[in-house]
């Protein structure tokens, strides 16, 4: 057994990992308009190399949560540390567009390694539930530092040096953590007897693949376009495919009996539904502040902070309202403020010569809501499973929300892509936000 002090440094060596995917998805959006001048590209450029990491990520989720569970957490979390040094030097040295979104695909398939294991990890090192439930909530705030910091980071970063000094940053962050790993971080044994369902993995990388490019595509090919329509067929069949298998094979990726439990498949679609509204308008953010409202580089990483303010401070907060008000409480009160949150956005942009300081509130309630109802969920997920299984169920709830993102960014982009103005665009989406949800809300009732 662990003493208190040898756990909470494996957890602070864990959060490293965690903190340096986090903060590659804000310090990129903030330098997308500059890689844009830089290597040429329109918005479904832009959308790829978001959605490029969203995909790889999305798509090797599972398989890394039951790889994870077959042989060992600290073993794949450390292969997912190196691989994304590397990438990540490949992105800084990428010299046309196509590059970059090759090499965020492939930083993708280390950040999918990295995040459930780390789950996982923390989840065997603390040996009780209210002090793993104080461990996620600091593991959630730890990311909410690094969404805090991405915005600020990523500005002075692109605009001091290059856009591509946003990805540099990571490897000495890497390289510390690579370190720690290896010395700070008790390995959890693996299970031999939990099986690799490779078709199911085949067919899930399809059917998530063909939907990000139907979203992407549709906004610059239309929806009429024999490419397009061939793509959603393609996703239609590999997803009823995918799910066919899954009931039939006999150790699935993603056991389709978890859903049964509405403490696993209702947090499981808050995952989706916060990560569409949330990534979906952090893409758009820059591109707002950028080209309609003229702002530099500097000026846009300053106006998106208050975004993510509170990420960090209300992520351990909710930690330990969960342990006193419950899970269904927390989320519920998450969901409620960031509701007001787009709210309050879209009436900013909508009334004539809009003020940034009219924007500020919003943002701070969008961040609270997201960092305050995320850890809630992502608790709930790891107690409906036994522990022997945390780790595909924290890769179950990762791969939905990634496949959140996904959507979001594709969504919210094709918007953009097909809408007269950037204003008009930008309400619709923020109202589709609003909508999720609220959809949210009323099936939190019956978690």
């Amino acid at each position: 057994m662990q003493n208190t002090h040898s756990r909470y440094t494996a957890l602070i060596t864990l959060c490293l990992g965690y903190f340096m995917v986090i903060i590659d998805v804000t310090v990129v959006n903030v330098a997308l308009p500059s890689i844009a001048h830089s290597l040429g590209g329109e918005i479904s450029s832009l959308q790829w190399i978001v959605d490029g990491y969203a995909l790889s990520f999305a798509c090797l989720l599972l398989l890394a949560g039951n790889l994870a569970d077959k042989l060992g957490a600290k073993r794949l979390f450390l292969t997912g540390l190196i691989l994304f040094v590397v990438t990540s030097l490949g992105c800084g040295l990428a010299t046309s567009i196509d590059l970059l979104i090759l090499a965020r695909i492939l930083q993708g398939i280390g950040a999918a390694f990295m995040v459930p294991t780390s789950l996982s990890l923390i989840n065997g090192t603390f040996d009780t539930p209210v002090a793993r439930a104080k461990a996620i909530g600091i593991w959630g705030g730890v990311g909410g530092i690094a969404a805090a910091l991405g915005p600020i980071l990523g500005a002075f970063l692109t605009a001091g040096f290059s856009w591509r000094a946003v990805f540099f940053i990571n490897i000495p962050i890497g390289l510390l953590s690579i370190y720690f790993t290896c010395t700070k971080v008790k390995p959890l044994l693996g299970n031999k007897i939990i099986g690799i369902d490779v078709p199911g993995q085949i067919f899930a990388c399809m059917w998530i693949g063909t939907l990000a490019f139907t979203l992407i595509e549709a906004g610059k090919l239309g929806w009429s376009s024999a490419t397009v329509l061939m793509s959603l067929a393609i996703f239609i069949f590999s997803l009823v495919t995918f799910i066919v298998i899954e009931i039939k094979v006999k150790m699935p990726m993603f056991p389709l009996t978890f859903l049964a439990s509405c403490h696993f498949s209702i947090p499981l679609f808050l995952g989706v539904f916060i990560n569409i509204s949330t990534y979906g308008l952090l893409f758009l953010l820059p591109l707002y502040f950028q080209e309609i409202r003229h702002y530099s580089v500097l000026m846009t990483g300053f106006s998106i902070v208050p975004l993510f303010i509170l990420v960090a401070v209300s992520s351990y907060i909710s930690g330990h309202c969960v342990t006193r008000f419950g899970i269904k409480t927390v989320i519920a009160v998450g969901l409620l403020v960031g509701i007001l949150g787009f709210l309050g956005m879209w009436w900013a942009i909508n009334v004539s010569n809009p003020r940034y300081i009219a924007m500020i509130l919003p943002l701070l309630c969008i961040g609270f809501g997201i960092a305050f109802a995320m850890p809630a969920a992502t608790i709930a997920i790891i107690r409906s499973v036994e522990l022997s299984r945390a780790g595909l169920a924290a890769a179950s709830f990762n791969m939905m929300r990634q496949l959140g993102t996904l959507i979001g960014v594709a969504l919210f982009g094709t918007i953009i892509a097909v809408s007269q103005q950037f204003v008009l665009g930008m309400s619709i989406c923020l109202c589709i936000a609003v909508g999720i949800y609220m959809v949210g809300l009323v099936i939190v009732y019956y978690l």
